[in-house]
């Protein structure tokens, strides 16, 4: 792994389209600023649309950046103008391809750059087997230094596609040079995660089914579809967040600790917690669909009267489910995981609970229940307020004795500066070759293999009022255990 982003050159593939402009521009602008990008860091955008000269492309930028809160002052401008650069690749054919490659060339010629590229594939899934292609085509797989391939997620729509895709990648690209990108990975608090279990002896002691009776993962969003009709209608809520970034979540929690702090050693461990998952039975999964409501105070549509969902959609928007892990640490230990659109609030945590006492001595002197041992939980806060809760027992002042819950708390924005957005971590990854928050091929396909049976079985989804936690029949995991999700 280099320890410094060398000069290169970072081209976007789909450098028109949303996710530059809302998310790769501002990050690459933001890593600049804080002077991690050396000053020979070029970005060239392709994409198919003609037409549009460098100064065309770097005006775009300088909106999109206004857009995203930067101020267009004269060291934003600056940047615009001396990094970006527009290239056409017309139809994609393969002498598009080799246009573009001459262009990557005389770049690199002018500005005396020593040959490293990044490729990110801002595309559509169906835009990634053809672009990979032209690329390896025209010879950009490989140069005189680095290349790495960047992939948006989703890879593949099932297990059968995600090998296929897997394939193609890796006729043209050694492993060593793909990043398939999960953003929730990036987030600094998900890495914080990994260090607070094993930099912490006196958590990671009690992280087994001994000591813990649950776990509980809810990524929420209280956003509908928003324009995305066309791309989460054949997608849902199973392919487009449980079966990359919830099954991600559930794999650094369950994960046992690695041989050492890097790539491989984290990847190997995380498969492993795939390969132990029993498959998923249908009793154990429960999908719905919001209904028109109320999200924040205000009316919030149906899934069915958003713009550009067929009226008679059975896509879900919500997806709850009951995982076991069957290894030696957490045999018994059910996982419960919750996503969907249109609820309460944005929220993503992880939830440990603790085991209860065997026994209770504390006995009530009256009819209440003031003597009640709840389970010690902690909280995984991932955003928004990222930080950590322990809640525990304390006996509340004079008699008779009475048992409250309290928490120690940790807030990152309390002790620290303002973290880093995800884009910014992921991209700052891929320049110095570091792979560890990304996604290795075998793992991927674990993944998909878990959850592919479902999309085959999927009943229709119970309908939920937008701004409620999700249709009641998600309540009925937990509860045939005795247990709850834990309230917000």
């Amino acid at each position: 792994m280099d320890k410094e982003v060398k000069s290169h050159l970072f081209v976007v593939l789909g450098a028109t389209g949303d996710l530059m402009h809302r998310k790769l521009l501002p990050a690459l602008f933001h890593l600049g600023q804080k002077g991690l990008l050396r000053k020979k860091s070029l970005i060239l955008g392709a994409a198919r649309r003609s037409g549009i000269t460098d100064e065309d492309f770097r005006q775009q930028a300088r909106e999109s950046l206004t857009a995203a809160g930067v101020p267009i002052d004269d060291p934003a401008s600056r940047w615009c103008s001396s990094c970006l650069h527009y290239q056409s690749i017309g139809k994609g054919t393969e002498e598009d391809y080799r246009s573009l490659g001459r262009r990557i060339e005389e770049l690199e010629q002018t500005h005396g750059l020593p040959g490293n590229r990044a490729f990110y594939l801002a595309l559509p899934p169906a835009a990634f087997p053809p672009t990979i292609s032209g690329l390896a085509q025209a010879g950009l797989n490989q140069s005189k230094g680095w290349t790495r391939l960047v992939i948006e997620k989703p890879f593949g729509h099932n297990l059968a596609s995600a090998r296929e895709l897997n394939r193609l990648v890796h006729h043209h690209f050694e492993e060593s040079q793909i990043y398939r990108i999960d953003h929730y990975l990036g987030k600094e608090t998900v890495q914080n995660f990994l260090a607070f279990r094993f930099a912490n002896p006196i958590f990671e002691s009690l992280w087994n089914r001994d000591r813990i009776d649950s776990v509980e993962i809810t990524v929420a969003e209280s956003l509908g579809i928003e324009d995305r009709a066309g791309y989460y209608d054949r997608a849902g809520a199973l392919r487009d967040m449980m079966q990359n970034h919830l099954t991600q979540l559930l794999t650094l929690t369950a994960m046992e600790v690695p041989a050492a702090f890097d790539a491989e050693s984290i990847r190997h461990e995380k498969v492993k917690v795939l390969r132990s998952i029993p498959p998923l039975r249908p009793e154990d999964v429960v999908f719905g669909q919001y209904a028109r409501g109320q999200v924040e105070g205000k009316k919030a549509p149906g899934y069915l009267e958003e713009t550009g969902v067929p009226p008679d959609s059975h896509t879900e928007t919500f997806v709850a489910m009951r995982v076991e892990v069957a290894n030696w640490r957490w045999q018994g230990v059910p996982f419960y995981l919750r996503t969907g659109k249109r609820l309460p609030q944005r929220l993503s945590r992880i939830v440990i609970t603790f085991r209860r006492p065997p026994v209770s001595v504390f006995v009530p002197t009256d009819s209440t229940d003031s003597c009640s041992v709840h389970s010690n939980t902690l909280v995984i806060t991932l955003q928004p307020d990222e930080g950590f809760d322990l809640h525990f027992e304390v006996k509340t002042p004079r008699r008779p004795i009475t048992l409250k819950t309290q928490r120690l708390s940790f807030r990152y924005a309390e002790t620290f500066e303002p973290l880093s957005g995800a884009y910014e971590t992921l991209l700052l990854d891929v320049l110095t070759g570091e792979q560890t928050l990304f996604v290795r091929a075998d793992e991927v396909e674990a993944s998909w293999r878990l959850h592919t049976p479902l999309l085959d079985r999927r009943a229709a989804p119970d309908p939920y009022r937008a701004g409620t936690w999700g249709p009641t029949a998600a309540d009925r995991l937990p509860a045939r255990e005795n247990r709850i999700w834990l309230p917000v």
